[in-house]
Parts: C-alpha cells; sequence; structure tokens
C-alpha cells in the first residue's frame, strides 16, 4: 500500500464504490465517442483526495452510506471537469502522465466535455435529494470559475499580496475541499457543530494542498509535476514561493521583466533557481504546515474514531506529499 492508501484504509471498499460509479458514467452516454473520452479522463484515478474527504467525513454519525458515496462521486466529477476546463485554457499537453483532451481532440471537444461532466456532476447531487447540499454544490462551481476568472484577471500582475493569492485559491481549490467535507457531514446526518468543524477543517486542508502544490511547480520534476517546472510563471500566475521571493527587489523586477519581455525560457531558469535558493519555499512550506497544524487541531473536539485518525493523518500528509 501507498501512504496515501494506508491513511484511507478504512474507507478503502467505500472508494471502490465511488470508482465503480465513475467507471458507469463514463460509458453510460450511448455516444461511443462520447464515452471513449469520459474513459480516457476517468482511467487516471489520481489522488480522490475530495471523494475520500466526503466518506472521512461522514465517519461521526451512523447513516445509509448510498448518498454520501454518490456525492463523493459527484466532487470527483467536478474536479474532473475543472480540469478539462483548466487544461484548455493552460493549453497543458499532459495531465498525470496522459495527453490532456484539448491536446488530443481540440479545445472544442475539450470544452464540451467538461460542460458535460460539470452537468453530469449537478445530477449525482440531485440524487441525494439535499437542497442545502445541491445549493452549496451550485455555489461551489461559481466559485471554481470566480476563481480561475481571478486568475487569468491577475495574470502576469507582480503587485500581488497574499490575502489576494489566499481568496484566490480558496476559490480555485479550497472551496471543493470545504464542499467535500461539509456534504458528508451534511448527508451523514451529524450535528450542524460538526458539520461547522469538519467545513473549517477542509478548507483549510484544501488551502494548505494548494499550496504545496505551488511549492512543488518549483521543486519537483517534470516527470512527477506531469507539467513543465515553473509552469505557473509560465502561465502568468504568481504564487505565494514567488511572492515571498519578490520581497528581494531584484527577483521582484527579474520577474516583472520576464513577465513584459515575453517570457524568455533562459529568465525563467533563473527565476526557478533563484526561488529555489531563497528562504521562500521553506516560508511557503511553513506557511501550509501552519494551516495543517489548525486544522488538526480542530478535530480535536470530534469523537475519536477511525474516522478522525484518518483526518488528522491527512494532514500531515498533504503537507509531505512529493507529487
Amino acid at each position: 500500500m501507498t501512504q496515501l492508501q494506508t491513511i484511507l484504509e478504512p474507507i478503502l471498499d467505500d472508494l471502490s464504490f465511488v470508482d465503480e460509479k465513475l467507471k458507469d458514467f463514463s460509458q453510460s452516454s450511448d455516444l461511443p465517442s462520447l464515452d471513449k473520452l469520459l474513459k480516457h479522463v476517468f482511467a487516471s484515478k489520481g489522488k480522490r483526495a475530495r471523494p475520500a474527504l466526503t466518506i472521512l467525513a461522514s465517519g461521526f454519525h451512523p447513516h445509509d452510506k448510498s448518498n454520501v458515496i454518490t456525492m463523493a462521486a459527484a466532487v470527483e466529477m467536478l474536479h474532473v471537469a475543472t480540469l478539462i476546463h483548466d487544461d484548455t485554457v493552460d493549453e497543458a499537453d499532459t495531465r498525470r502522465g496522459r495527453i490532456t483532451i484539448s491536446s488530443g481532440w481540440g479545445d472544442r471537444i475539450a470544452v464540451l466535455v467538461g460542460d458535460y461532466v460539470f452537468a453530469a456532476s449537478a445530477t449525482f447531487v440531485c440524487d441525494t435529494g439535499d437542497i442545502q447540499v445541491i445549493r452549496r454544490f451550485s455555489e461551489t462551481i461559481m466559485e471554481l470559475s470566480r476563481g480561475e476568472l481571478q486568475e487569468i484577471s491577475l495574470s502576469g500582475n507582480v503587485d500581488g499580496n497574499i490575502s489576494e493569492y489566499l481568496q484566490r485559491i480558496y476559490f480555485k481549490t479550497g472551496s471543493l475541499f470545504a464542499t467535500s467535507g461539509e456534504s458528508g457531514a451534511r448527508l451523514s446526518g451529524a450535528d450542524i457543530g460538526i458539520v461547522r468543524i469538519l467545513t473549517d477543517y477542509s478548507r483549510k486542508i484544501g488551502t494548505a494542498f494548494q499550496i504545496i502544490d505551488d511549492i512543488l511547480d518549483f521543486e519537483a520534476d517534470e516527470i512527477s509535476l506531469g507539467k513543465p517546472v515553473g509552469s505557473d510563471l509560465l502561465n502568468g500566475i504568481v504564487t505565494l514561493p514567488t511572492i515571498f521571493a519578490m520581497e528581494d527587489n531584484n527577483i521582484q523586477n527579474l520577474v516583472r521583466r520576464y513577465f513584459e519581455e515575453g517570457k524568455h525560457e533562459t529568465i525563467l531558469e533563473e527565476l526557478v533557481n533563484l526561488i529555489r535558493e531563497s528562504n521562500a519555499i521553506n516560508r511557503a512550506q511553513e506557511y501550509a504546515e501552519n494551516l495543517s497544524r489548525e486544522a488538526r487541531e480542530s478535530l480535536t473536539r470530534l469523537p475519536a474514531n477511525r474516522s478522525r485518525e484518518s483526518l488528522e493523518e491527512l494532514t500531515h500528509f498533504i503537507v509531505r506529499r512529493i507529487s
């Protein structure tokens, strides 16, 4: 077992039911060309962090698992739909070592497939019959879109600050994590106090997850990343390591020059090296670890059980992962 599989061992059977739902969905359209595309998209399982969070958050109140598993599938479908659109906007060639829909079949097909998966995820949520969960899921789709629009509107802007960055990554990543945890807790019938604790926990680990992603954009290699090192800067995106590094005026001026002079490869290489050599990576890592610790401490108000143990271990995994 991998480290993540060990953490999620109590819910592996439930996650296998989620995978079955996703597999069934990927061959349910009655349109062979669409099924082929959906099978390609869902063939890579990724970490399944969001559906795992939905299931673990349901572990504090007795319940019928069917709605929770349906919701877990829905949040993964929503996540996958956003990846399809993100790859199209970013003109990415690969995702998790596989060609993207936009690269292999073109942007028009990618947008339509992403829309199809978005809409299908909403039908799954409707099947839960919980109006609060349905509303929160709809709000999450709006927030995800807002995060992407905010990222595009700020492309190439070197004047961003931590507050703006945190808001942007909440919309981009933290929002869906928060909804994953909140929906699992709500659908289990848990007390509102428990729902709020798990929502806050999920938002914090989602934010930490994105910060670590942004660190890995500088620290990991292209094979483990599945995309070029420094791709955030290549796409005009300023993340927490760069924000910290730009406290050095020389680095800030070089970032500005990179954006203004056409993103030359040699400047990007220099920037990646300078940011690696600065203390910016360590500071960003510490920021993520503080969020992770706060999330873990919030769990002390929940009953001790296997779900809580896994949620505690997940806070460590998220800030220590290497890809």
